[in-house]
């Protein structure tokens, strides 16, 4: 039997300073503050930290953007959560059943100014 994760509990991490090109598949929760290129695929959630530097085609149920940059496709099955202005032009294609929050109730105040507009599929 599998119980819930702890909101904060992290699955795996690919951490500063790390690189990794490939296809990335997994369960639970994981963060990137690495670089990543490739691709993404997961039924759960993926973070992306401050400083990652991530160019990938991303398909999961929920993607939270901290920080660094992401190029490429993002598309999520629940939510995609904008905790960061600085870099946000990466929103190629998004989910139209996904929501996009701005900012999630996860995101420091800092970071809680007008949020970007994501262009939606087929626009």
């Amino acid at each position: 039997m599998t119980t819930a994760l702890p909101a904060t509990e992290i699955t795996a991490l690919l951490g500063r300073g790390t690189h990794f090109e490939g296809k990335l598949s997994f369960d639970g929760r994981v963060r990137i503050d690495g670089s990543f290129r490739g691709e993404i695929s997961s039924e759960d959630t993926l973070i992306v930290g401050d400083g990652a530097e991530v160019e990938a085609e991303i398909l999961a149920g929920t993607v939270i953007i901290k920080g660094g940059s992401v190029t490429g496709n993002v598309r999520a099955r629940r939510s995609i959560e904008l905790c960061t202005r600085r870099r946000y032009s990466w929103i190629k294609e998004c989910n139209s059943r996904a929501a996009v929050r701005w900012p999630p109730s996860s995101c420091p105040r800092s970071s809680r100014e007008t949020p970007p507009r994501p262009r939606q599929k087929g626009t």
